[in-house]
């Protein structure tokens, strides 16, 4: 990843999947813009990073020649214009973009508002649509390995219903997958999905943790090393022939057991 460039979204908590795919890519030598936006963590159980985002960009080494970070607001539908200009405007180009971010919400369909609904849809799949477009439109086709990397989280493969703002969106990025590779294939660049399935971020609560744990067979939870090491290989040249794909990488989750 020598000389490449990456902007990775999502990178709020060191316990998180950004973290760790930033932390990846940075090793194999890429240089890396960080976006986060911790006011969306400070709102949920789990809560905000202590580290703070100044935290995190220090527990990666600090800001410097391969390293910049950026907050923004994917709610704000420039921002995602505004992440790719800030990785062009440090780095001189953009090669690879990892749309990580996620807006959680935890309402049922007796719950679900109109509300919560449109921005669930404006940060997870709208953003994903602009930062696409973005990054197409900075993308400099004479640097072969043009990639970007979206993420879903299996809602083509089982429901959710207790989060159905979430689950919606994100069932939109599975969709989006195919349509964006194949406006991309033609200028090299590719398109992919990763469904990690259960990750260890913190998020979960001990029973919970307890009887997804039962359904995998290695007996654990997903890691953000597994994850990362995924995205590093999608993000290499290595990918080439893979586009308009959604991978499941799962560690052979067994929904049934649960």
């Amino acid at each position: 990843m020598a000389g490449r460039v990456a902007i990775v979204t999502g990178v709020s908590r060191r316990a998180g999947i950004g973290f760790a795919v930033a932390g990846e890519l940075l090793a194999a030598g890429a240089s890396v813009l960080v976006h986060s936006w911790s006011p969306h963590d400070a709102e949920q159980p789990w809560g905000a990073d202590p580290a703070g985002a100044a935290g995190i960009v220090d527990l990666l080494g600090g800001e410097g020649p391969r390293l910049r970070h950026l907050a923004a607001d994917f709610a704000d539908p420039r921002a995602p214009g505004l992440v790719v200009a800030a990785a062009v405007a440090a780095f001189g180009a953009v090669d690879v973009v990892v749309a990580n971010h996620a807006r959680s919400s935890g309402q049922s369909l007796a719950e679900v508002t109109a509300a919560e609904l449109d921005l669930c849809w404006a940060v997870n799949a709208r953003a994903s649509v602009l930062l696409a477009q973005a990054f197409a439109a900075a993308h400099d086709d004479a640097r072969s390995g043009g990639r970007i990397i979206l993420f879903t989280s299996g809602q083509h493969l089982a429901p959710m219903s207790r989060e159905i703002p979430y689950a919606v969106s994100k069932g939109a990025i599975h969709q989006m997958t195919l349509t964006l590779s194949d406006a991309l294939a033609d200028r090299g660049i590719t398109v992919n999905t990763i469904n990690p399935g259960p990750v260890d971020t913190g998020w979960a609560d001990p029973d919970l943790t307890a009887r997804v744990g039962r359904a995998l067979p290695a007996g654990r939870w997903g890691r953000p090393a597994d994850v990362a090491r995924l995205v590093r290989w999608l993000a290499s040249g290595d990918s080439q022939w893979i586009t308009g794909q959604v991978i499941d990488a799962e560690g052979g989750f067994r929904r049934w057991v649960m």
